[in-house]
């Protein structure tokens, strides 16, 4: 799909890969709590984190943007990707991969239209589900999971041309639950309403999208 290598040249959060994803190493994403486990030990190591749930959270964030990024990207010029048959790669010392064997999609039509069906291929397709496959691994509070998906998806925004429809779409989308509530988007970015508990990282201070940092 050429949408899906235009948004790639974006960054590396942008790329879904559509060549070489049925070979070694390359596994179904959702559901996938062995790699889960996997890539949240690694982080816990790699931070200095003792406790896994920290760990989990920034995972989960990380895997959220990675979702997020293309196809918001990708809908604001006019295709969703369909991510049914989306697949991961990860390997300890090597980046995280996305990808898809067979990439198809849809016309993303008027705004509201194109938010209902990112809505529904992000947050009902994929992200619920990694809650449920991270829930095996670490358990996570619903507020801090769904302000990590919400950081995500704002601060796809902070990469590559932040126009219009990219910005129309992100706010839609922060509207609609479970995300509503989870923090605000503004002029200066955004500013969540719950912790991601990045401060527990050693050295690691507050996140970017910390509220403590505005005084609200």
């Amino acid at each position: 799909m050429r949408v899906l290598r235009d948004v790639a040249r974006i960054g590396p959060y942008f790329e879904i890969r559509t060549v070489g994803v049925d070979g070694a190493g390359w596994r179904p994403f959702v559901g996938d709590v062995e790699s889960l486990r996997a890539l949240t030990e690694d982080y816990a190591q790699r931070l200095g984190v003792g406790e896994s749930r920290v760990a989990g959270s920034l995972v989960f964030q990380g895997l959220a943007a990675r979702v997020w990024s293309p196809v918001v990207a990708a809908a604001a010029v006019g295709v969703v990707p369909d991510l049914g048959s989306l697949r991961w790669r990860w390997a300890p010392g090597e980046p995280i991969r996305l990808g898809l064997a067979e990439p198809a999609g849809w016309h993303a039509g008027r705004p509201a239209e194109a938010a209902a069906l990112v809505h529904r291929v992000v947050v009902d397709g994929q992200l619920r589900p990694l809650r449920e496959a991270m829930a095996s691994v670490v358990k996570l509070a619903d507020g801090l999971v769904w302000g990590n998906a919400a950081s995500a998806l704002a601060g796809s925004l902070n990469v590559g041309p932040a126009g219009g429809a990219r910005v129309a779409l992100v706010r839609a989308l922060l509207a609609r639950e479970p995300l509503a509530g989870a923090g605000r988007l503004g002029t200066d970015g955004f500013v969540r309403n719950n912790c991601c508990l990045y401060y527990r990282v050693p050295g690691g201070g507050m996140c970017g999208d910390c509220g403590l940092l505005t005084g609200s």
